[in-house]
């Protein structure tokens, strides 16, 4: 037989009957589960004796696409923690090379330097054509 939303249900292993037993509803911790559970469950009638089995169908429904949406949020933040476990972020990156005397660039402080040269008049025919095919090079690349 169904049983009203909220209740505790347990199996008595020395009479083998399934027990049945309403939330307290002096204490607030039970209504504020059973007031969990309702918004879960959708609109029930929890005065009801009993359930419709379209109910019942509906409530699990709902309880399993909750359960779905549960597993792929906690899947998507355990993917992220792994992810940045493998990289480091680009500023500790910049620092550590630093460290070894080695300037590290993005692609955008490249191409500005490449425009530059480029523009610059003091740069030669051939200085110009190489800041162009590196130019090229970074641009197809963004």
């Amino acid at each position: 037989q169904a049983v009203p939303a909220g209740s505790h249900v347990r199996l008595n292993l020395q009479t083998g009957e399934r027990e049945a037993k309403l939330p307290d509803r002096e204490n607030g911790e039970s209504d504020a589960r059973e007031e969990r559970r309702r918004k879960r469950l959708g609109k029930v009638d929890v005065n009801a004796n009993s359930f419709t089995s379209q109910e019942l169908k509906k409530a699990l429904a709902k309880m399993k696409e909750s359960e779905k949406a549960e597993r792929k949020v906690s899947f998507l933040v355990l993917k992220q923690c792994t992810v940045r476990k493998k990289f480091r972020p680009i500023e500790q990156l910049k620092e550590e090379f630093e460290k070894l005397n080695m300037k590290m660039e993005t692609d955008y402080e490249i191409m500005v330097k490449l425009i530059s040269k480029f523009n610059s008049s003091a740069s030669t025919l051939d200085e110009k054509v190489a800041a162009l095919y590196d130019l090229e090079y970074y641009v197809h690349q963004v």
